[in-house]
This record gives structure tokens, sequence and C-alpha cells, in this order.
């Protein structure tokens, strides 16, 4: 059972270019009641942010436009944005990625085929705090 807080409607916004990587994510997220927003680009993903202020941002390494450590170089540097927990995801774990979106302020870093149970967990507990 969601807690009380994912019925109030928790906006995600979900990052990322791969059309079945979004699906996934919608199914599993809207489980929770959350309500999902999405960005294929870089561009498109500071825009949403900015008009949406998501409670949280799902952020693929890999896009168009941009990369992640630039989403989120510009999100930690608009104040507005800056508190908003966001987790990096890859098609691929590189050590490099992931030491590089932690340092940039991200919460956590996944794999894209991680188990959704613990990243669901991590987003429930970003949505928590």
């Amino acid at each position: 059972m969601a807690a009380p807080w994912a019925r109030r409607g928790s906006k995600i916004l979900v990052v990322d270019d791969d059309p079945v990587v979004q699906r996934v994510l919608n199914a599993e997220f809207r489980k929770h009641n959350w309500e999902l927003l999405f960005a294929g680009d870089a561009i498109a993903a500071i825009a949403v942010a900015r008009r949406e202020h998501p409670d949280l941002i799902v952020l693929d390494v890999g896009l168009p436009a941009g990369d992640a450590f630039v989403v989120l170089e510009r999100l930690k540097s608009m104040p507005a944005l800056s508190g908003i927990p966001v987790i990096v995801i890859s098609g691929t774990d590189s050590a490099e990625n992931r030491s590089r979106a932690l340092a940039g302020g991200a919460i956590a870093f996944f794999e894209k085929n991680a188990d959704m149970t613990e990243l669901v967990a991590t987003v429930i507990d970003a949505l928590a705090s």
C-alpha cells in the first residue's frame, strides 16, 4: 500500500529519450499514485522543471542536447530548483558516471536494468524527506 503522502500526487519528472524506459517507469510509478511528467532531452528537462517544479527528477545520463551532468549543473545553479532530489539512471553502471552523478548532487545512481523495487524505495525515501 502506498504511503499517505504518495496519494497527494507527488510530481516526478522522468527525463529519458527512450520510450521503452518511459513506459516502464510510467507503469511502475503510477502504481504509487505519483503524477508523471516527461522530457526527452536536456533542454526540455530544464524547461519542464522550471515550469512544473517537480518533487523529484529521474534523469538519464545519455540525452540529446546535453547529458545528465549538464542538467544537474543547471538545476543546482537555480535556487528555485536546486533542492529537487535527482536520481540518475544509466544504461551502463560506469563507475565514472556514478561518481560524477553523485558529485554533481544526485541522491542516487541506478543502472536501467536494476531492480525496480530498489529504485521505487529510493523514490519513496526521497519524497518522504
